[in-house]
């Protein structure tokens, strides 16, 4: 929880096209003051931190936003800066890092028919390349990594009002998601479990165009002698580890299952897992990647 005498700092930044824009907009429906592309030598100044004045106006939370346009933008000042600001006690820092596929970055300034600040006279693809290789010193410092990916601007908002919704801070929000190893990792999983050792409905042809929301699919792998072994460890496990995550103070945790398409196996187990904790007390979001379902 934060402290009643400290000003609580949201510093977004992340991927240009990751979604920033609609995250500030977001924190302002929070009730936070937001402030986009502030040069990092004026941060201080914002917070009233280079005075006597006990911490910044009326205390309210603010939510700065700073990314490669922000003046005299460097990785490894923007990395300085967030030590500082850690260190100081007037502070309740929280650094959110916004990460998406290059594919769908991609998709977005096509779609948008803006220019990556990156790739003004080379292709899109490098640009983003370069961007994400420049940022990943402040990506190691993020608290959150929120990943747009599979998010629309609605959805996006909701997520961002889970985590950092005042009232809902003390409780742990989680994410049970399905993804296909074939797409690639997920990039913001906390837990990662693989279910491709599972009996495939996909080599079933009355089952192959379905998925694992169907419950001919689910009772086919609920069959399968294997699951429920491993269900029954997997729930022990976590019954076990997120009450101490929540002693920690940790606010979210992404629970992860991938299976080679990311359509049968994997979205049952997510989708059973999801219910499961949900019905254990917990805040729970079901997301399925590969079926563009949140």
């Amino acid at each position: 929880m934060k402290e009643a005498n400290k000003t609580r700092v949201i510093l977004v930044t992340g991927l240009s096209g990751a979604g920033k824009t609609t995250v500030l907009h977001t924190f302002e429906d929070l009730g936070y003051e937001t402030v986009d592309n502030l040069p990092l030598a004026l941060i201080p100044k914002l917070l009233k931190l280079e005075d006597d004045t006990p911490g910044h106006a009326e205390n309210r939370p603010v939510a700065i936003g700073i990314d490669l346009r922000t003046r005299a933008f460097q990785p490894k000042r923007v990395v300085e800066q967030i030590a500082l600001l850690k260190q100081n006690w007037r502070v309740d820092l929280s650094v959110l890092y916004l990460d998406c596929a290059n594919e769908e970055l991609s998709k977005r300034f096509s779609e948008t028919r803006r220019r990556h600040p990156m790739a003004q006279d080379r292709p899109i693809e490098d640009g983003i390349a370069h961007e994400r290789e420049l940022l990943s010193p402040i990506k190691d410092q993020a608290d959150i990594i929120f990943d747009s990916t599979s998010y629309n601007v609605h959805d996006a908002k909701r997520r961002i009002k889970e985590l950092y919704n005042e009232q809902s801070s003390s409780y742990l929000t989680i994410v049970c998601s399905s993804f296909g190893f074939g797409k690639g990792l997920p990039r913001s999983a906390d837990l990662l479990f693989d279910v491709r050792f599972l009996k495939n409905p996909h080599y079933v042809l009355e089952m192959k165009a379905k998925t694992g929301l169907d419950r001919e699919v689910g009772e086919f792998i609920e069959e399968d002698e294997n699951f429920d072994p491993f269900f029954s460890k997997i729930t022990d496990l976590l019954m076990s580890l997120l009450p101490l995550y929540q002693e920690e103070g940790k606010s979210y945790l992404n629970i992860a299952f991938g299976c080679t398409g990311g359509r049968h196996r994997s979205v049952f187990t997510a989708d059973k897992l999801g219910h499961f904790l949900e019905y254990s007390g917990y805040r729970v979001t079901i997301v399925h990647r590969e079926l563009n379902m949140v």
